[in-house]
Formats: C-alpha cells, structure tokens, sequence
C-alpha cells in the first residue's frame, strides 16, 4: 500500500511544514487539497507547490469546515487522510506570565483540530486507508512554567486524537462473528522544533541540534501509507534526530 492516488486534506498548509509534507505527498502521487485562511499565502503556495489544490476556509467554523468536507468528498470522490499542521509556539517567562492572548491562539490550533477531525471522521473511516496526523512536542512529557499554555494544548490534541484512534477502532471492529480489518489510522508525531531551510540560511552560526528538519515530516506523513493501520492506530512516532 502506498499514498499514491490518495486524497489527502492538508490543514494548515501555508507554514513551512505544510509546504514540506504537500511536496512529499505530491511527489509520491498523492492528490493533495492544502487548505488555509489566507488568499494571499495559498498563492504562494501553489507556486512552491505545483499540482496541489487549494481551498480558503476559516477551520475555526465547524460549518465552515462542514462544507469544505463535503466538497472535497464531492468533488475527489473520497478523502484518504487529513494532516493538521495548524498551530504555533508561544511561550512566557512564567505561570504568572502566561497571558489569556496567548491561550486564545493554542486553543485556536485545538479548536481547528476538532473541527476538522469531526468533519473529515466519516470519509477518512470510509477510505481503504484513511489517515489522520497532528504534529506535537516533547514537552507533553516534560511541561514547563514558560511553556504552560503551549503545552496544555498539545497536551489536548494528543488527547483528542487518541479519541480519535478509538473512533476509527470502534467503527472498524465489526463483530465478534464477523470481524473486521481495521483501515484507518490515528497517529500523533513528536518533536522538540522545527527547522527548515530559511532558519538556517538566517541563522547560519545555529546549530539546531535536536530540532526536525520540516523535510523529514513530510516523509514521515509519506509512510503512514505503507504501516499496518492497526499497528499505527493511537501511535506516538518520534521525529527528533
């Protein structure tokens, strides 16, 4: 099994790590829909990403993600997997520090996450092999006072796509008398930070030892086609070098 001639619905596909995983899937045939909120940044988009399609949607609207759902299954005729790379790092010197701004931009990441999971459950539980995959950090295990608000979101992404993972099981065990092979995957990879090409040439007296290569996502997200589902569903894969 491969990702080639899947359907596979990038949000957040205007970071450089949305940019990375769409150019892994393309070259390996997936039928990549990048979706994002900016116009402006979907254009440069398509230029970096040729052979992409893209979509505008608001993801925090669960309507609004509804409707691209719909029309994507429409339009494609099935949806195989969803990424969500939507989110960012924001951190404070301490707990009395973590400000209710900062708090509203994490929880927007997570808000998107269960929009778009909901929207996209039953196309990606219909597919031969659907696949779902968040992005997030290695502070989950080792929280800290600055990083308090980041954390507790990836932390409830994690959850959720756990959740996720059981859904998929559930609707795939069939019966005692009459199982069933279990097709859709819900996976959660872990970094420490992301670096891609334009952070080195910025900074090129950085090492960025332990941080994962945007590259090597894209790759990652490449393989899901080639597991088990039932060996990847609720996987936690490390990404760090």
């Amino acid at each position: 099994m491969s990702v080639d001639g899947r359907v596979v619905a990038v949000a957040g596909a205007t970071s450089s790590s949305g940019v990375a995983t769409a150019r892994a899937l393309v070259s390996a045939g997936a039928r990549v829909v990048a979706v994002g909120s900016n116009v402006e940044r979907l254009s440069a988009f398509e230029r970096s990403v040729p052979g992409a399609s893209t979509r505008v949607c608001d993801l925090s609207k669960l309507a609004a993600v509804d409707e691209l759902a719909s029309s994507v299954t429409q339009e494609f005729g099935a949806v195989d997997g969803l990424i969500h790379l939507v989110g960012g790092w924001r951190g404070a010197a301490g707990i009395t520090a973590q400000s209710d701004d900062d708090w509203v931009a994490m929880d927007a990441g997570f808000t998107t996450l269960r929009n778009t999971s909901r929207a996209f459950f039953d196309a990606l539980v219909s597919s031969e092999a659907g696949r779902l995959a968040i992005v997030s950090s290695t502070s989950v295990e080792r929280p800290t006072a600055g990083g308090a608000s980041y954390t507790a979101a990836k932390a409830a992404a994690e959850s959720w796509v756990r959740s996720v993972a059981d859904g998929f099981r559930r609707a795939q065990s069939g019966s005692t008398t009459s199982p069933r092979a279990q097709r859709a995957a819900a996976v959660r990879f872990a970094i420490t930070a992301f670096v891609d090409d334009d952070m080195r040439r910025d900074n090129p007296e950085k090492s960025y030892s332990g941080f994962t290569d945007v590259d090597a996502l894209g790759q990652a997200v490449v393989g899901l086609w080639q597991g088990v589902a039932a060996e990847l569903n609720d996987a936690r894969i490390s990404l760090i070098p």
